[in-house]
């Protein structure tokens, strides 16, 4: 399977130029002519740090009709292949609300933080919201009410698709051996992870500007290690594929504080910088294989063949245990 991701530093609020920047990227880098999936990170085209639904409200889009999908099925169409994409939905769900007869469902407006998965011939292959919150997201999107899913698609196989929080225990309280994104996947018995992100990095900003091509390996290390029961897994079944499509840059924080749901007040800097550091990693017989992977503030198209030998394995250490299970684990490149 032949598999790209476009990472973007999208500037906030600046959808059509994103969108500029992502065609210019394809343009420039033709993927093969038998490219079979092009991921992209969370809210690809709009940027991520919205404090509020005030914020974010001009730039949300109807559900798989906005201008994400649209460019997603135009993509899809020219490419020949599958399209994921990340957008921020205004949906109108028809519910129940309180005081109101079974039989006669108010319809109210709710938002979400989505993927958008179009085939190859222009269709919606799949849709996708995201389940577990980060505290950004709660200042505008409801939670996913479908939870985590499975999708078979032709040319891909069986899928589950997840954004960037959903791999992190529920609202950071549920307990850290939960894994329930990755448990969710083994049970289902995917074939094929695709996480489209807007990951934050530790590494202080200069330093990720300096070296846009070094990786942010304590960033792809925790990732591994939200995966080890997949990890665990494979030694007796099959191989599993993840995509993380991450974005860069950074965005200015536009409030001091969030709250989140449970109460709890989150302070803010200045700013965020993300991470990058997409990569494509194949869990295969109780080890962890990454084909390649983008530098933490490179921009750019990153394409693998996973009937191809990857570039990596990861030196898996054992999780000593005096560290604490929130921490990230320093495993090695090989």
């Amino acid at each position: 399977m032949k598999i790209a991701v476009l990472q973007l530093d999208s500037k906030i609020r600046q959808p059509e130029h994103n969108i500029a920047i992502a065609d210019a990227i394809l343009d420039t880098n033709p993927p093969p002519p038998d490219l079979d999936l092009v991921v992209l990170p969370e809210l690809a085209f709009t940027g991520y740090n919205f404090p509020s639904t005030e914020a974010i409200a001009p730039y949300l889009e109807p559900t798989a009709a906005g201008r994400t999908t649209q460019w997603a099925i135009a993509t899809a169409r020219r490419l020949g292949c599958h399209v994921s994409v990340g957008y921020p939905e205004i949906s109108s769900d028809s519910t129940t609300l309180e005081g109101t007869s079974a039989h006669q469902p108010s319809t109210t407006q709710r938002n979400y933080n989505s993927t958008v998965t179009v085939s190859p011939a222009g269709e919606i292959a799949s849709h996708y919201r995201k389940s577990f919150l980060y505290y950004t997201d709660e200042s505008w999107a409801f939670e996913g009410p479908a939870g985590f899913s499975t999708t078979q698609i032709d040319r891909l196989g069986k899928i589950s698709f997840g954004i960037c929080m959903d791999i992190n225990p529920y609202q950071f309280t549920a307990p850290w051996d939960a894994y329930e994104f990755a448990t969710q996947a083994i049970t289902s018995g995917v074939e094929l992870i695709v996480l489209s992100m807007a990951w934050l990095t530790h590494v202080p900003i200069e330093e990720m500007v300096a070296k846009p091509k070094d990786q942010d390996l304590g960033t792809i290390a925790y990732w591994v290690e939200r995966f080890t029961p997949l990890t665990e897994a494979t030694r007796t079944g099959k191989d599993v594929v993840a995509v993380f499509a991450n974005r860069i840059g950074v965005e200015k924080n536009e409030v001091d504080s969030l709250t989140t749901t449970l109460g709890q007040v989150v302070p803010l800097g200045d700013s965020v910088c993300y991470a990058g550091s997409s990569c494509v990693m194949r869990f295969s017989k109780g080890g962890v294989e990454i084909f390649d992977m983008l530098g933490g503030a490179e921009e750019g198209l990153l394409v693998v063949d996973t009937d191809e030998p990857p570039k990596y394995r990861m030196a898996l250490r054992p999780r000593p245990e005096d560290v604490d299970e929130a921490e990230q684990i320093s495993d090695d490149l090989a």
